[in-house]
């Protein structure tokens, strides 16, 4: 299977001013072509990525105005074009329903101040050593903080909106053997406890509240300034730099949790949460998104296809579990959210909301009935 290998890389002053021409060829590329497709005449066909190609590409460079084209590598140029036929293709396979999950909109054109990236196959880049070498931009010293498994097919550069370069290379590899320590596990996703476990075990979340109290006084502080002003730029970029560590923060503590979670269990089960739905509540939406549970569900489902043996299972966001006993199976309702243990009236088990919660979410994912006994 192919996977993703992302490493930091440090160009020099000089490298920078390439690689920010090379942003610019990309972004401008892309636009062309969606300008060119919006303008075609509802009933007509469009273009293919072919023709595409050759319109922004080969003979715009012949042109006054593209002709500074011809100073960048061509592959990601090319690449480009390939990227905006994939966007429709996931645009069309959501409105017919192929593709799964949320609903992906019609392409937009990119601008200059977010993300920028370039993608290069085979025929533009190499590996010199410890060194990456690119098209017209020279070698590059990279950070391994890991060896490449196999050999790259392609890598693409990216620059965050906080100023930092990365190369993310594409490899492929094998699944992996790994012996499970129990055949499965239920998970209960939460605000105050990220996740609590089916055998007992609590995950505790890092805390976001500094971070998040610095950023959102960035915030403020970027709307009062002039659009366009050397301090709001200033801003703007030191409100990015604590995003951009927020983040790193969560991922890092997702990718330890999903880890483990895939090698200790045979079988995960986990809730189908309506999170963009949840959301709209405003006095959750905010420690809702700093959890991160859409993205724990997708690391965890991409990671058991790794490992051999491993599988990940959805249950329904309507089954009551939280209105269960996991010991007797008696149904006590719906209870408020304040309630945090609950004292079972038929069999006179005490339980701790989530953990019960969690059992009858494993129970539910392995097919057993809520009645244990």
């Amino acid at each position: 299977m192919k996977v993703r290998y992302q490493y930091r890389i440090y160009p020099t002053s000089q490298q920078v001013k390439g690689l920010n021409q090379l942003f610019g060829c990309c972004r401008v590329v892309y636009n062309d072509a969606l300008a060119i497709v919006r303008s075609v005449p509802q009933g007509e066909k469009w273009p293919s990525n072919a023709e595409l190609q050759k319109l922004v590409i080969t003979q715009a460079k012949k042109t006054a105005e593209r002709k500074w084209l011809a100073d960048v590598s061509v592959v990601p140029l090319q690449q480009s074009v390939q990227a905006l036929g994939a966007a429709f293709k996931n645009f069309f396979e959501s409105r017919s329903g192929k593709r799964k999950g949320s609903k992906v909109g019609f392409p937009r054109f990119k601008k200059k101040l977010n993300q920028q990236s370039a993608r290069f196959v085979r025929t533009g880049f190499s590996l010199k050593g410890n060194k990456l070498e690119l098209a017209k931009l020279g070698r590059f010293k990279v950070k391994w903080s890991r060896p490449l498994p196999s050999e790259p097919s392609s890598v693409t550069i990216i620059r965050n909106t906080a100023g930092q370069y990365h190369a993310s290379f594409v490899v492929e590899i094998g699944s992996i053997n790994i012996e499970p320590l129990r055949p499965s596990i239920g998970v209960d996703l939460g605000i105050k406890t990220f996740a609590f476990l089916s055998t007992g075990d609590r995950v505790e979340s890092p805390g976001y509240n500094r971070l998040d109290r610095k950023t959102r006084r960035f915030q403020r502080k970027l709307a009062r300034q002039v659009k366009g002003s050397k301090r709001r730029a200033k801003t703007r970029l030191r409100l990015a730099k604590l995003k951009l560590k927020t983040a790193n923060i969560r991922k890092d503590f997702l990718h330890k949790t999903t880890t483990q979670l895939i090698h200790e269990n045979q079988v995960v089960v986990l809730e189908d949460l309506a999170v963009k739905n949840m959301l709209g509540n405003r006095k959750l939406a905010r420690a809702i998104s700093e959890q991160g549970w859409g993205t724990a569900r997708t690391m965890c489902e991409a990671k058991a296809n790794m490992v051999n043996d491993r599988e990940v299972r959805i249950i329904s966001r309507w089954e009551p579990t939280s209105q269960i006993c996991s010991d007797c199976g008696f149904r006590w309702g719906k209870v408020a959210l304040s309630v945090r243990s609950i004292l079972c009236v038929s069999c006179g088990t005490e339980h701790d909301r989530d953990g019960n919660a969690a059992k009858n979410i494993e129970k539910s994912g392995l097919g057993l009935t809520q009645d244990s006994k």
